[in-house]
Parts: C-alpha cells; structure tokens; sequence
C-alpha cells in the first residue's frame, strides 16, 4: 500500500488527524497490520499521544476486527428482495392516515420577502402593557390607549414602557395573512368552499359548527385542495 493510502486509514479512526497518522507513519506504524499488534506503551512514547488516544485507537481496530463480514447475496435472492421492497413501498401508500404535506400557497418572490421581514418585525415588537400594568397586579396585561392627563406612558416619558406606534407594523402587502402565507377565510357550509380560491385563500371553521358538518366541510375540502387552518387530526 502507498503511503497515502496508509495515511487515509489512519485518519478513519477517531482521534487520529494528519499529524498524528503522519506521527505514526513516520515511527515504523506503516500498515494498519503493525499498528493492530502494537500495545499501549509503544503508542504512549509518541509526542502528542495520551494514554486515553491510544485506548481509543486500539479499541476501535478491535472492534473492526470483531464485526462480522457480510456475505454477498446470489443474484435470485436479490431480486426476491427487490420484489419485496416494491411491495412494501405499495402497503406504505395504501395505509390511512399516512403523513400528507400541507398545502402551501402560490407567493411570488416579492410576497415571500414581504413575509420574511414581517417575522424580523414580530420578533423585536415588545409586548405591549396597560399604563400602571407593570406596577400593580389588578391592572390586566392587554393594551389600552392612555388618556389621563397626567400619564407619564401618555407623554412618552423614557422610562415607561412602549406604546403602540404605526412604526410597530408589518408590510402592506401581507398585513392580515396568516403566517404560511394565505388570506383566511371564515366558513359556515359547505357550499362556502367553491367560493374559495385554493391559491391564495385559506379557510377556517367557525366556532359555532357542529363535528359532523366540520368532518363534511374537511372532506370537501380535500377534494378540492384547499387548506383548513383549524381543523384537528
């Protein structure tokens, strides 16, 4: 064997890079044969080679050693193995409830930037309190506009919390989009669904809808390729 394909060898195990498969190349460990029968203290004399390397190094030549070699197949058993895989591939598509990817809308690339900066802005919008809502625990946490005369949150004063700004929203083009990228529309009915553009829009059961009818409009639904945003496996 060439050098380099010895060296190859060496840098397959763990723990060993190029300079200390050169290490040992260069200190009469040229073939994996002689480094399999050399034992620990004739690796530990190296420069750059512990004790706990060494262990590693000899431990994984043991275990190749140990591994089992597989034998070839003949040619008929590997056709009755194509055979069964083929058959196996078929059960796997006929099986219910198998994983389907959800549809996704048609963006161009413009909308698809759009979509990606209003996430940047999300993620550095602060969540925004109720004047006082940080002091006292009987004030709610959802916003309300301050309107006292003397609010320090209304007169912007540094050391209050933000306020809701203009500044805080998201691009024009996807305000109101649902963050996959379609425009959510509310339905009641079946029938509401052959309104529906499966492209751009995406619908969403009402609360006030029965299971059975929910289980009906899913299932139209499916069949017409459009994407309910609400509905539970």
């Amino acid at each position: 064997m060439t050098k380099e394909a010895v060296l190859k060898e060496f840098e397959a195990l763990k723990g060993v890079g190029k300079a200390k498969a050169k290490l040992l190349y260069d200190n009469g460990f040229d073939s994996m044969d002689k480094l399999k029968k050399a034992k620990i203290k004739d690796l530990t004399k190296l420069k750059g080679i512990t004790e706990k390397n060494a262990n590693e190094i000899l431990g994984q030549i043991k275990e190749k050693k140990e591994k089992p070699v597989k034998k070839t197949p003949e040619k008929k058993d590997e056709e009755e193995t194509k055979e069964k895989k083929a058959d196996d591939v078929e059960i796997v598509d006929q099986k219910e409830g198998a994983y389907k990817p959800k549809i996704k809308p048609q963006l161009n690339k413009k909308e698809k930037e759009q979509l990606v900066i209003r996430r940047q802005i999300k993620k550095r919008t602060p969540h925004f309190l109720r004047d006082e809502g940080f002091r006292y625990k009987r004030i709610p946490k959802n916003w309300r506009r301050p309107t006292g005369y003397t609010s320090k949150l209304r007169i912007n004063l540094k050391y209050r919390p933000s306020k809701v700004r203009v500044g805080f929203r998201g691009p024009k083009m996807v305000r109101g989009l649902h963050p996959s990228g379609f425009e959510e529309v509310m339905i009641h009915t079946v029938k509401e669904l052959e309104t529906i553009d499966p492209k751009k829009q995406a619908v969403r059961i009402g609360g006030t809808v029965g299971t059975k009818k929910r289980l009906e409009i899913a299932k139209r639904a499916d069949e017409l390729d459009i994407r309910v945003l609400n509905m539970r496996k």
